[in-house]
């Protein structure tokens, strides 16, 4: 299957394009400058220079593909929908999978699954304007997709990486935001590459959240990190305000308590996640 994807010499998409090109997969990655061309280039996939800015090149890429995976991180909402909507243009009945996050349902109270509603702190209150035009392609012949990833670990981590480098952690300690005791729905990016490539063959109109099954708390993350910083489980508290003094607007997010099941995508797609001790690998750091 030839892929258009977007992203791909980013912290998902390395690992997707890694994936897609181990299948068999032939994929054409939009680079916005020379040295993401090398990044992409270097794991079996063909540049394409652009930005997701640039809705022609998109669109054009995106009708050469028989199916689509947009990963970038746009500016804003309307920037994301203007891109999506151009690759959609352009795929047509091709599968397009687009990239969302769990934390747009707020604390879940309790296992939830892609039936919760939406209760999104500001920061990606956005996406549901996005993820409400791309699903209704499926009413008019699209094949669009929406993947609803958790936090992710393993890697090249850079987003928990900015949580945990926030000032404390020079100190010989590693911060947590409150009493730690909200739960973060961790999935490993092996088993996020995987579920790309499954969900090239969902059904139109699919929704699923892409999660490992397990959901420790931000405690229990703080002290395993502690351990691999060689701070021998040291951790302080530190309150809402001052993370988001620190960090922004993102803080409301890590301290949301989120649990989720990946049943669906397992039912569906055939998707079983193989990493199911995220402790385990951020004790190892």
């Amino acid at each position: 299957m030839r892929i258009f994807l977007t992203g791909g010499s980013g912290y998902i998409g390395k690992s997707t394009i890694s994936t897609l090109v181990r299948q068999g997969h032939d994929v054409e990655a939009l680079a916005r400058n020379e040295r993401a061309a090398d990044k992409v280039r270097a794991l079996g996939a063909t540049p394409l220079s652009g930005g997701l800015g640039d809705l022609d090149v998109l669109s054009a890429a995106s009708a050469r593909a028989d199916a689509v995976i947009h990963l970038a991180q746009a500016e804003s909402g309307p920037e994301d929908l203007a891109a999506a909507t151009a690759m959609q243009d352009g795929v047509g009945a091709g599968t397009y999978v687009h990239t969302g996050g769990v934390w747009v349902y707020g604390d879940t109270d309790g296992v939830a699954d892609e039936t919760a509603p939406w209760n999104a702190p500001p920061n990606v209150a956005w996406r549901k304007a996005v993820e409400d035009a791309v699903l209704e392609r499926a009413q008019g012949g699209g094949r669009p997709v929406v993947l609803r990833l958790g936090l992710l670990y393993g890697g090249e981590n850079h987003l928990i990486d900015a949580f945990y480098t926030v000032p404390g952690k020079e100190a010989g300690v590693i911060p947590c935001i409150g009493d730690g005791e909200n739960r973060w729905a961790l999935v490993h990016i092996d088993d996020v590459a995987e579920l790309y490539a499954a969900a090239l063959k969902a059904k139109p109109g699919s929704v699923y959240v892409g999660v490992g099954g397990v959901n420790p708390t931000a405690r229990e993350c703080a002290l395993a990190v502690s351990r691999a910083a060689g701070f021998d489980g040291k951790i302080a508290s530190i309150s809402l305000e001052q993370a988001r003094e620190r960090m922004g607007p993102i803080a409301d997010a890590f301290a949301l308590d989120q649990q989720f099941t990946p049943a669906r995508a397992e039912a569906e797609l055939g998707w079983t996640p193989a990493h199911t001790d995220p402790l385990s690998v951020l004790a190892r750091g």
